[in-house]
């Protein structure tokens, strides 16, 4: 079994516009895990986390987003950058079978920068790096 890509959804507030995902994957929450809250995870599929500090509060520059914080961290299961120019990104991973997860993402951002489209594709990265399901 490969990962699965739901359709995306988003929603326009204004300016402000919030995109949601969810991506099966056929890896445990613990083995997807580094792959959204370590800079060697991010940089493999999204972007490179040039400063993260894994906690809450702790520092975070997303390159080409910008730096500010980690509003929320529960290790294994959430992951959210809150960034200048990025917006905020929320990653959070839940059990899908025995040894599959699902991880959900919402973006909040403003501005036209961000698309379906290019989250579509780093997930298809995302899938590709995390691999097949263990034996």
């Amino acid at each position: 079994m490969s990962g699965s890509i739901a359709q995306g959804t988003s929603q326009t507030h204004g300016n402000m516009h919030i995109l949601h995902f969810v991506v099966r994957l056929p890896r445990r929450m613990e083995d997807v895990w580094p792959a959204v809250a370590t800079p060697e995870g991010l940089a493999a599929w999204f972007t490179p986390a040039d400063v993260l500090e894994p906690r809450l509060g702790g520092a975070v520059t997303l390159r080409g987003l910008g730096s500010g914080q980690v509003t929320a961290w529960d290790v294994d299961r959430v992951a959210e950058y809150t960034v200048a120019d990025g917006g905020r990104i929320r990653f959070h991973l839940e059990r899908a079978g025995e040894n599959g997860s699902a991880l959900r993402l919402t973006h909040e951002f403003q501005g036209e920068t961000e698309t379906e489209q290019r989250w579509r594709s780093r997930f298809e990265r995302l899938i590709e790096n995390i691999g097949p399901p263990r034996p």
